[in-house]
């Protein structure tokens, strides 16, 4: 099985790995792209005002735009490490056991507009890039990665669980079996809504409960009885669709 995450606008700093090397990384055949990417952003940050502009960010960041300048040269973290915020906070990998931690290396994968996709122990430097962006010279992101990402993932043998968002799932199309996850609310009329306020904190969450699940679930009902198990309310709305509901 394999969870694929979003990735998130806020990093951790620093890091005690050695610097950027592609030949690292998971999905090798990404690299021609991430090197390409990779040049332009540290191009791209000579020139501070552009850089913002192309980022889409204000001054008071321009701190993103010096790292962006040093991709090359500065420390790696862990991918799981190196993204912070909302869904990784509910992922909460730093209370995993040994044997979780494991696990979680082998079950779960980031998206990201930088490397296309990096498995949880891929030490990468911490880097400004949306999904949304453009990079003078390459065009969109989601141009870049499209033609090179959607084959690799397509390739991915075994579960696939979708928990991308909406910018993300533009970069790839994955296979016909892969299994996606919609987060809802429901009232008290039985109605049922997609809600963004927790969305991020449910599929970390839910990352958690499979990353470190004894049973590795390789059918959709198996994934089901795992989430179901671990104490979150799921349901299965279609052939490799489920819904899972807040308790909030």
């Amino acid at each position: 099985m394999l969870v694929l995450l979003p990735p998130s606008e806020t990093k951790a700093d620093g890091g005690k790995g050695a610097p950027l090397d592609l030949e690292t990384l998971s999905f090798p055949e990404l690299n021609p792209v991430r090197a390409k990417l990779a040049d332009a952003l540290v191009e791209l940050a000579q020139d501070v005002p552009a850089s913002l502009a192309a980022l889409g960010i204000s001054e008071r960041q321009s701190h993103e735009v010096a790292r962006n300048g040093s991709l090359w040269t500065s420390p790696t973290l862990p991918a799981l490490r190196r993204y912070t915020g909302v869904l990784y906070d509910a992922l909460d990998i730093g209370s995993f056991t040994r044997a979780g931690l494991e696990k979680a290396h082998r079950r779960l994968a980031v998206t990201s507009s930088l490397f296309g996709v990096v498995s949880a122990t891929d030490p990468i430097p911490a880097y400004r890039l949306s999904g949304g962006n453009s990079v003078p010279a390459l065009g969109t992101v989601r141009s870049l990665w499209k033609p090179a990402l959607e084959p690799v993932l397509q390739d991915i043998e075994g579960l696939i669980v979708d928990l991308r968002s909406g910018t993300y799932s533009a970069f790839a199309k994955l296979r016909p079996g892969a299994v996606t996850v919609r987060v809802v609310t429901e009232d008290a009329a039985g109605n049922r809504t997609t809600v963004s306020h927790f969305n991020k904190a449910y599929k970390g969450r839910l990352a958690a409960v499979l990353a470190t699940s004894r049973t590795e679930p390789s059918t959709v009902d198996e994934l089901v009885k795992v989430i179901t198990k671990a104490g979150l309310t799921v349901e299965r709305t279609g052939d490799h669709a489920l819904e899972l509901l807040t308790d909030d």
